[in-house]
């Protein structure tokens, strides 16, 4: 597996303080990306919590995921959550280790209160002690929030007192990418009141630290107000792999309004990734799951498609200057904007989430502007399948004619990719075992770089249009 080193650089911890005029959390910024540019430690509020606790619960769920492996657990993870500002809401996001999570915070308008929403993206200390303090917050005494450095720290530190260095994997980086793609296809498929939710949610297995192999996925089906467990994945039924991986969402039960799910429609018996999204007041907690606790993200090819094309490289370069941080990507606006149409938009915003600049809310059905802090270029020059195809291409392996194409391996075995109603299918042995369940294989892959006009020496230039974000986590290697 190929690993960089994620470098981070914080004025100083962050804190839970008391002080004469009430609690203050106090959360630090690393370098990160705003409308003006890189900054090494960006502000994105300073106001108050209407409902703290529950805001105690969110982050604390959110940095469980960031610090979780839920799969080979007894390897260690740890890499800071990153917050986004919004402009009308701040959003703290994570990954679990194992890349098979991704959870996210939304503390929305209401939760929010007398301090303006900035603009940018960037990691956010959550340190033991910070997670001790939230741990034990209580009461309904007002807590003052402030993301980023206050102006004494900005005045009187002359550099960073804390620095963290942590391994971060590639398949970790295209897992933010791939995870966007595929809650994109999802439909909410349930919604639970308070009640019915908590009695779910506490009824779950709890992780037995990985003494166990990893059971089969579960399926549940809305029933009444609530969901009934289905030994198979009838129409309408959810897919639930792992479902001790839902167990961060145990901090914020109490808390709990309604319980949302969402998934894509069942086509068959293979597990299917699925969004489940606990509403508290002012805020959305969201965890995402993939289709087993065993495979993460970064293998679903759910990219690869979009990866392909120069067209939509050049399109995302396009739509990368009209985005500004909006919460909520409309296709329709940007379509108008920029005289593409809304299907090579879409198409355009994938290749952008292989880099973390766009990321999707299943809660609002749309996409969000976002800038991960570190290289995430790396998603698409890292992906093996995207390599393996465009470097048949460039050896002249393809040889289309109507709807069946060959293609000569470097083993030199021929595969044969025929089009069958638009789908790709393959006589090679990735395509026997996952029948496109996990994106196209290189074959299928190869032939559609060429069916849409790819030629030798096209890939160089088209894998340099992803936008490189070396320069933002300060110290990738």
């Amino acid at each position: 597996m190929t690993r960089s080193l994620q470098a981070v650089a914080y004025r100083r911890p962050s804190a839970l303080e008391s002080a004469a005029d009430g609690r203050r959390l106090g959360l630090e910024t690393s370098r990160g990306a705003t409308p003006t540019g890189v900054q090494d430690h960006p502000s994105f509020f300073a106001g108050f919590l209407t409902t703290p606790q529950v805001a105690a619960a969110g982050l604390l769920a959110v940095a469980d995921v960031a610090a979780a492996r839920y799969y080979q657990p007894q390897l260690r993870a740890s890499l800071d959550p990153v917050v986004t500002g919004n402009g009308d809401r701040l959003r703290f996001e994570s990954f679990s280790g194992c890349g098979g999570v991704y959870a996210r915070l939304d503390v929305l308008t209401p939760g929010l209160d007398g301090g303006e929403v900035g603009h940018g993206t960037t990691n956010v200390d959550v340190n033991n002690p910070l997670r001790e303090a939230l741990t034990r917050l209580g009461g309904d005494d007002p807590l003052h929030l402030r993301v980023g450095p206050d102006e004494l720290a900005v005045t009187t530190l002359g550099g960073p007192v804390v620095e963290k260095k942590v391994p971060l994997p590639d398949r970790w980086l295209r897992g933010f990418a791939e995870a966007q793609v595929v809650a994109a296809g999802f439909d909410l498929r349930a919604e639970l009141p308070a009640a019915e939710a908590v009695r779910f949610l506490r009824g779950l297995p709890r992780s037995d630290g990985g003494r166990r192999a990893p059971a089969a996925p579960r399926w549940v089906i809305p029933v009444g107000r609530g969901l009934r467990p289905t030994t198979r994945p009838v129409p309408g039924a959810v897919c639930l792999p792992g479902p001790e991986r839902l167990t961060a969402l145990q901090r914020v039960l109490r808390h709990a309004t309604a319980l949302r799910v969402y998934g894509p429609a069942v086509t068959g018996t293979a597990p299917a990734a699925a969004a489940w999204e606990v509403v508290l007041p002012g805020m959305r907690l969201t965890l995402t799951l993939s289709p087993d606790a065993s495979r993460g993200f970064s293998g679903e090819g759910g990219v690869l498609d979009a990866l392909a094309t120069e067209e939509a490289a050049e399109d995302a370069e396009l739509i990368s200057v009209l985005l500004a941080w909006e919460p909520r990507v409309d296709v329709a606006d940007l379509a108008a904007a920029s005289g593409l149409t809304p299907q090579r938009v879409r198409a355009a915003l994938v290749w952008l989430g292989t880099s973390g600049r766009v990321g999707y809310d299943t809660a609002e059905a749309a996409h969000f502007h976002r800038e991960l802090p570190y290289d995430s270029g790396r998603a698409e020059r890292h992906n093996p399948r995207l390599r393996s195809a465009r470097a048949l291409v460039e050896a002249g392996a393809v040889a289309v004619d109507g709807a069946l194409a060959t293609v000569t391996a470097e083993d030199g075995h021929l595969h044969r990719v025929r089009d069958e109603a638009g789908v790709l299918t393959c006589s090679c042995l990735w395509w026997a075992r996952y029948r496109g369940g996990r994106g196209p294989c290189k074959h299928a892959l190869a032939v559609r770089m060429v069916r849409r006009g790819a030629v030798p020496g096209a890939a160089a230039s088209a894998g340099a249009v992803g936008r490189d974000l070396a320069g933002i986590d300060g110290g990738v290697r």
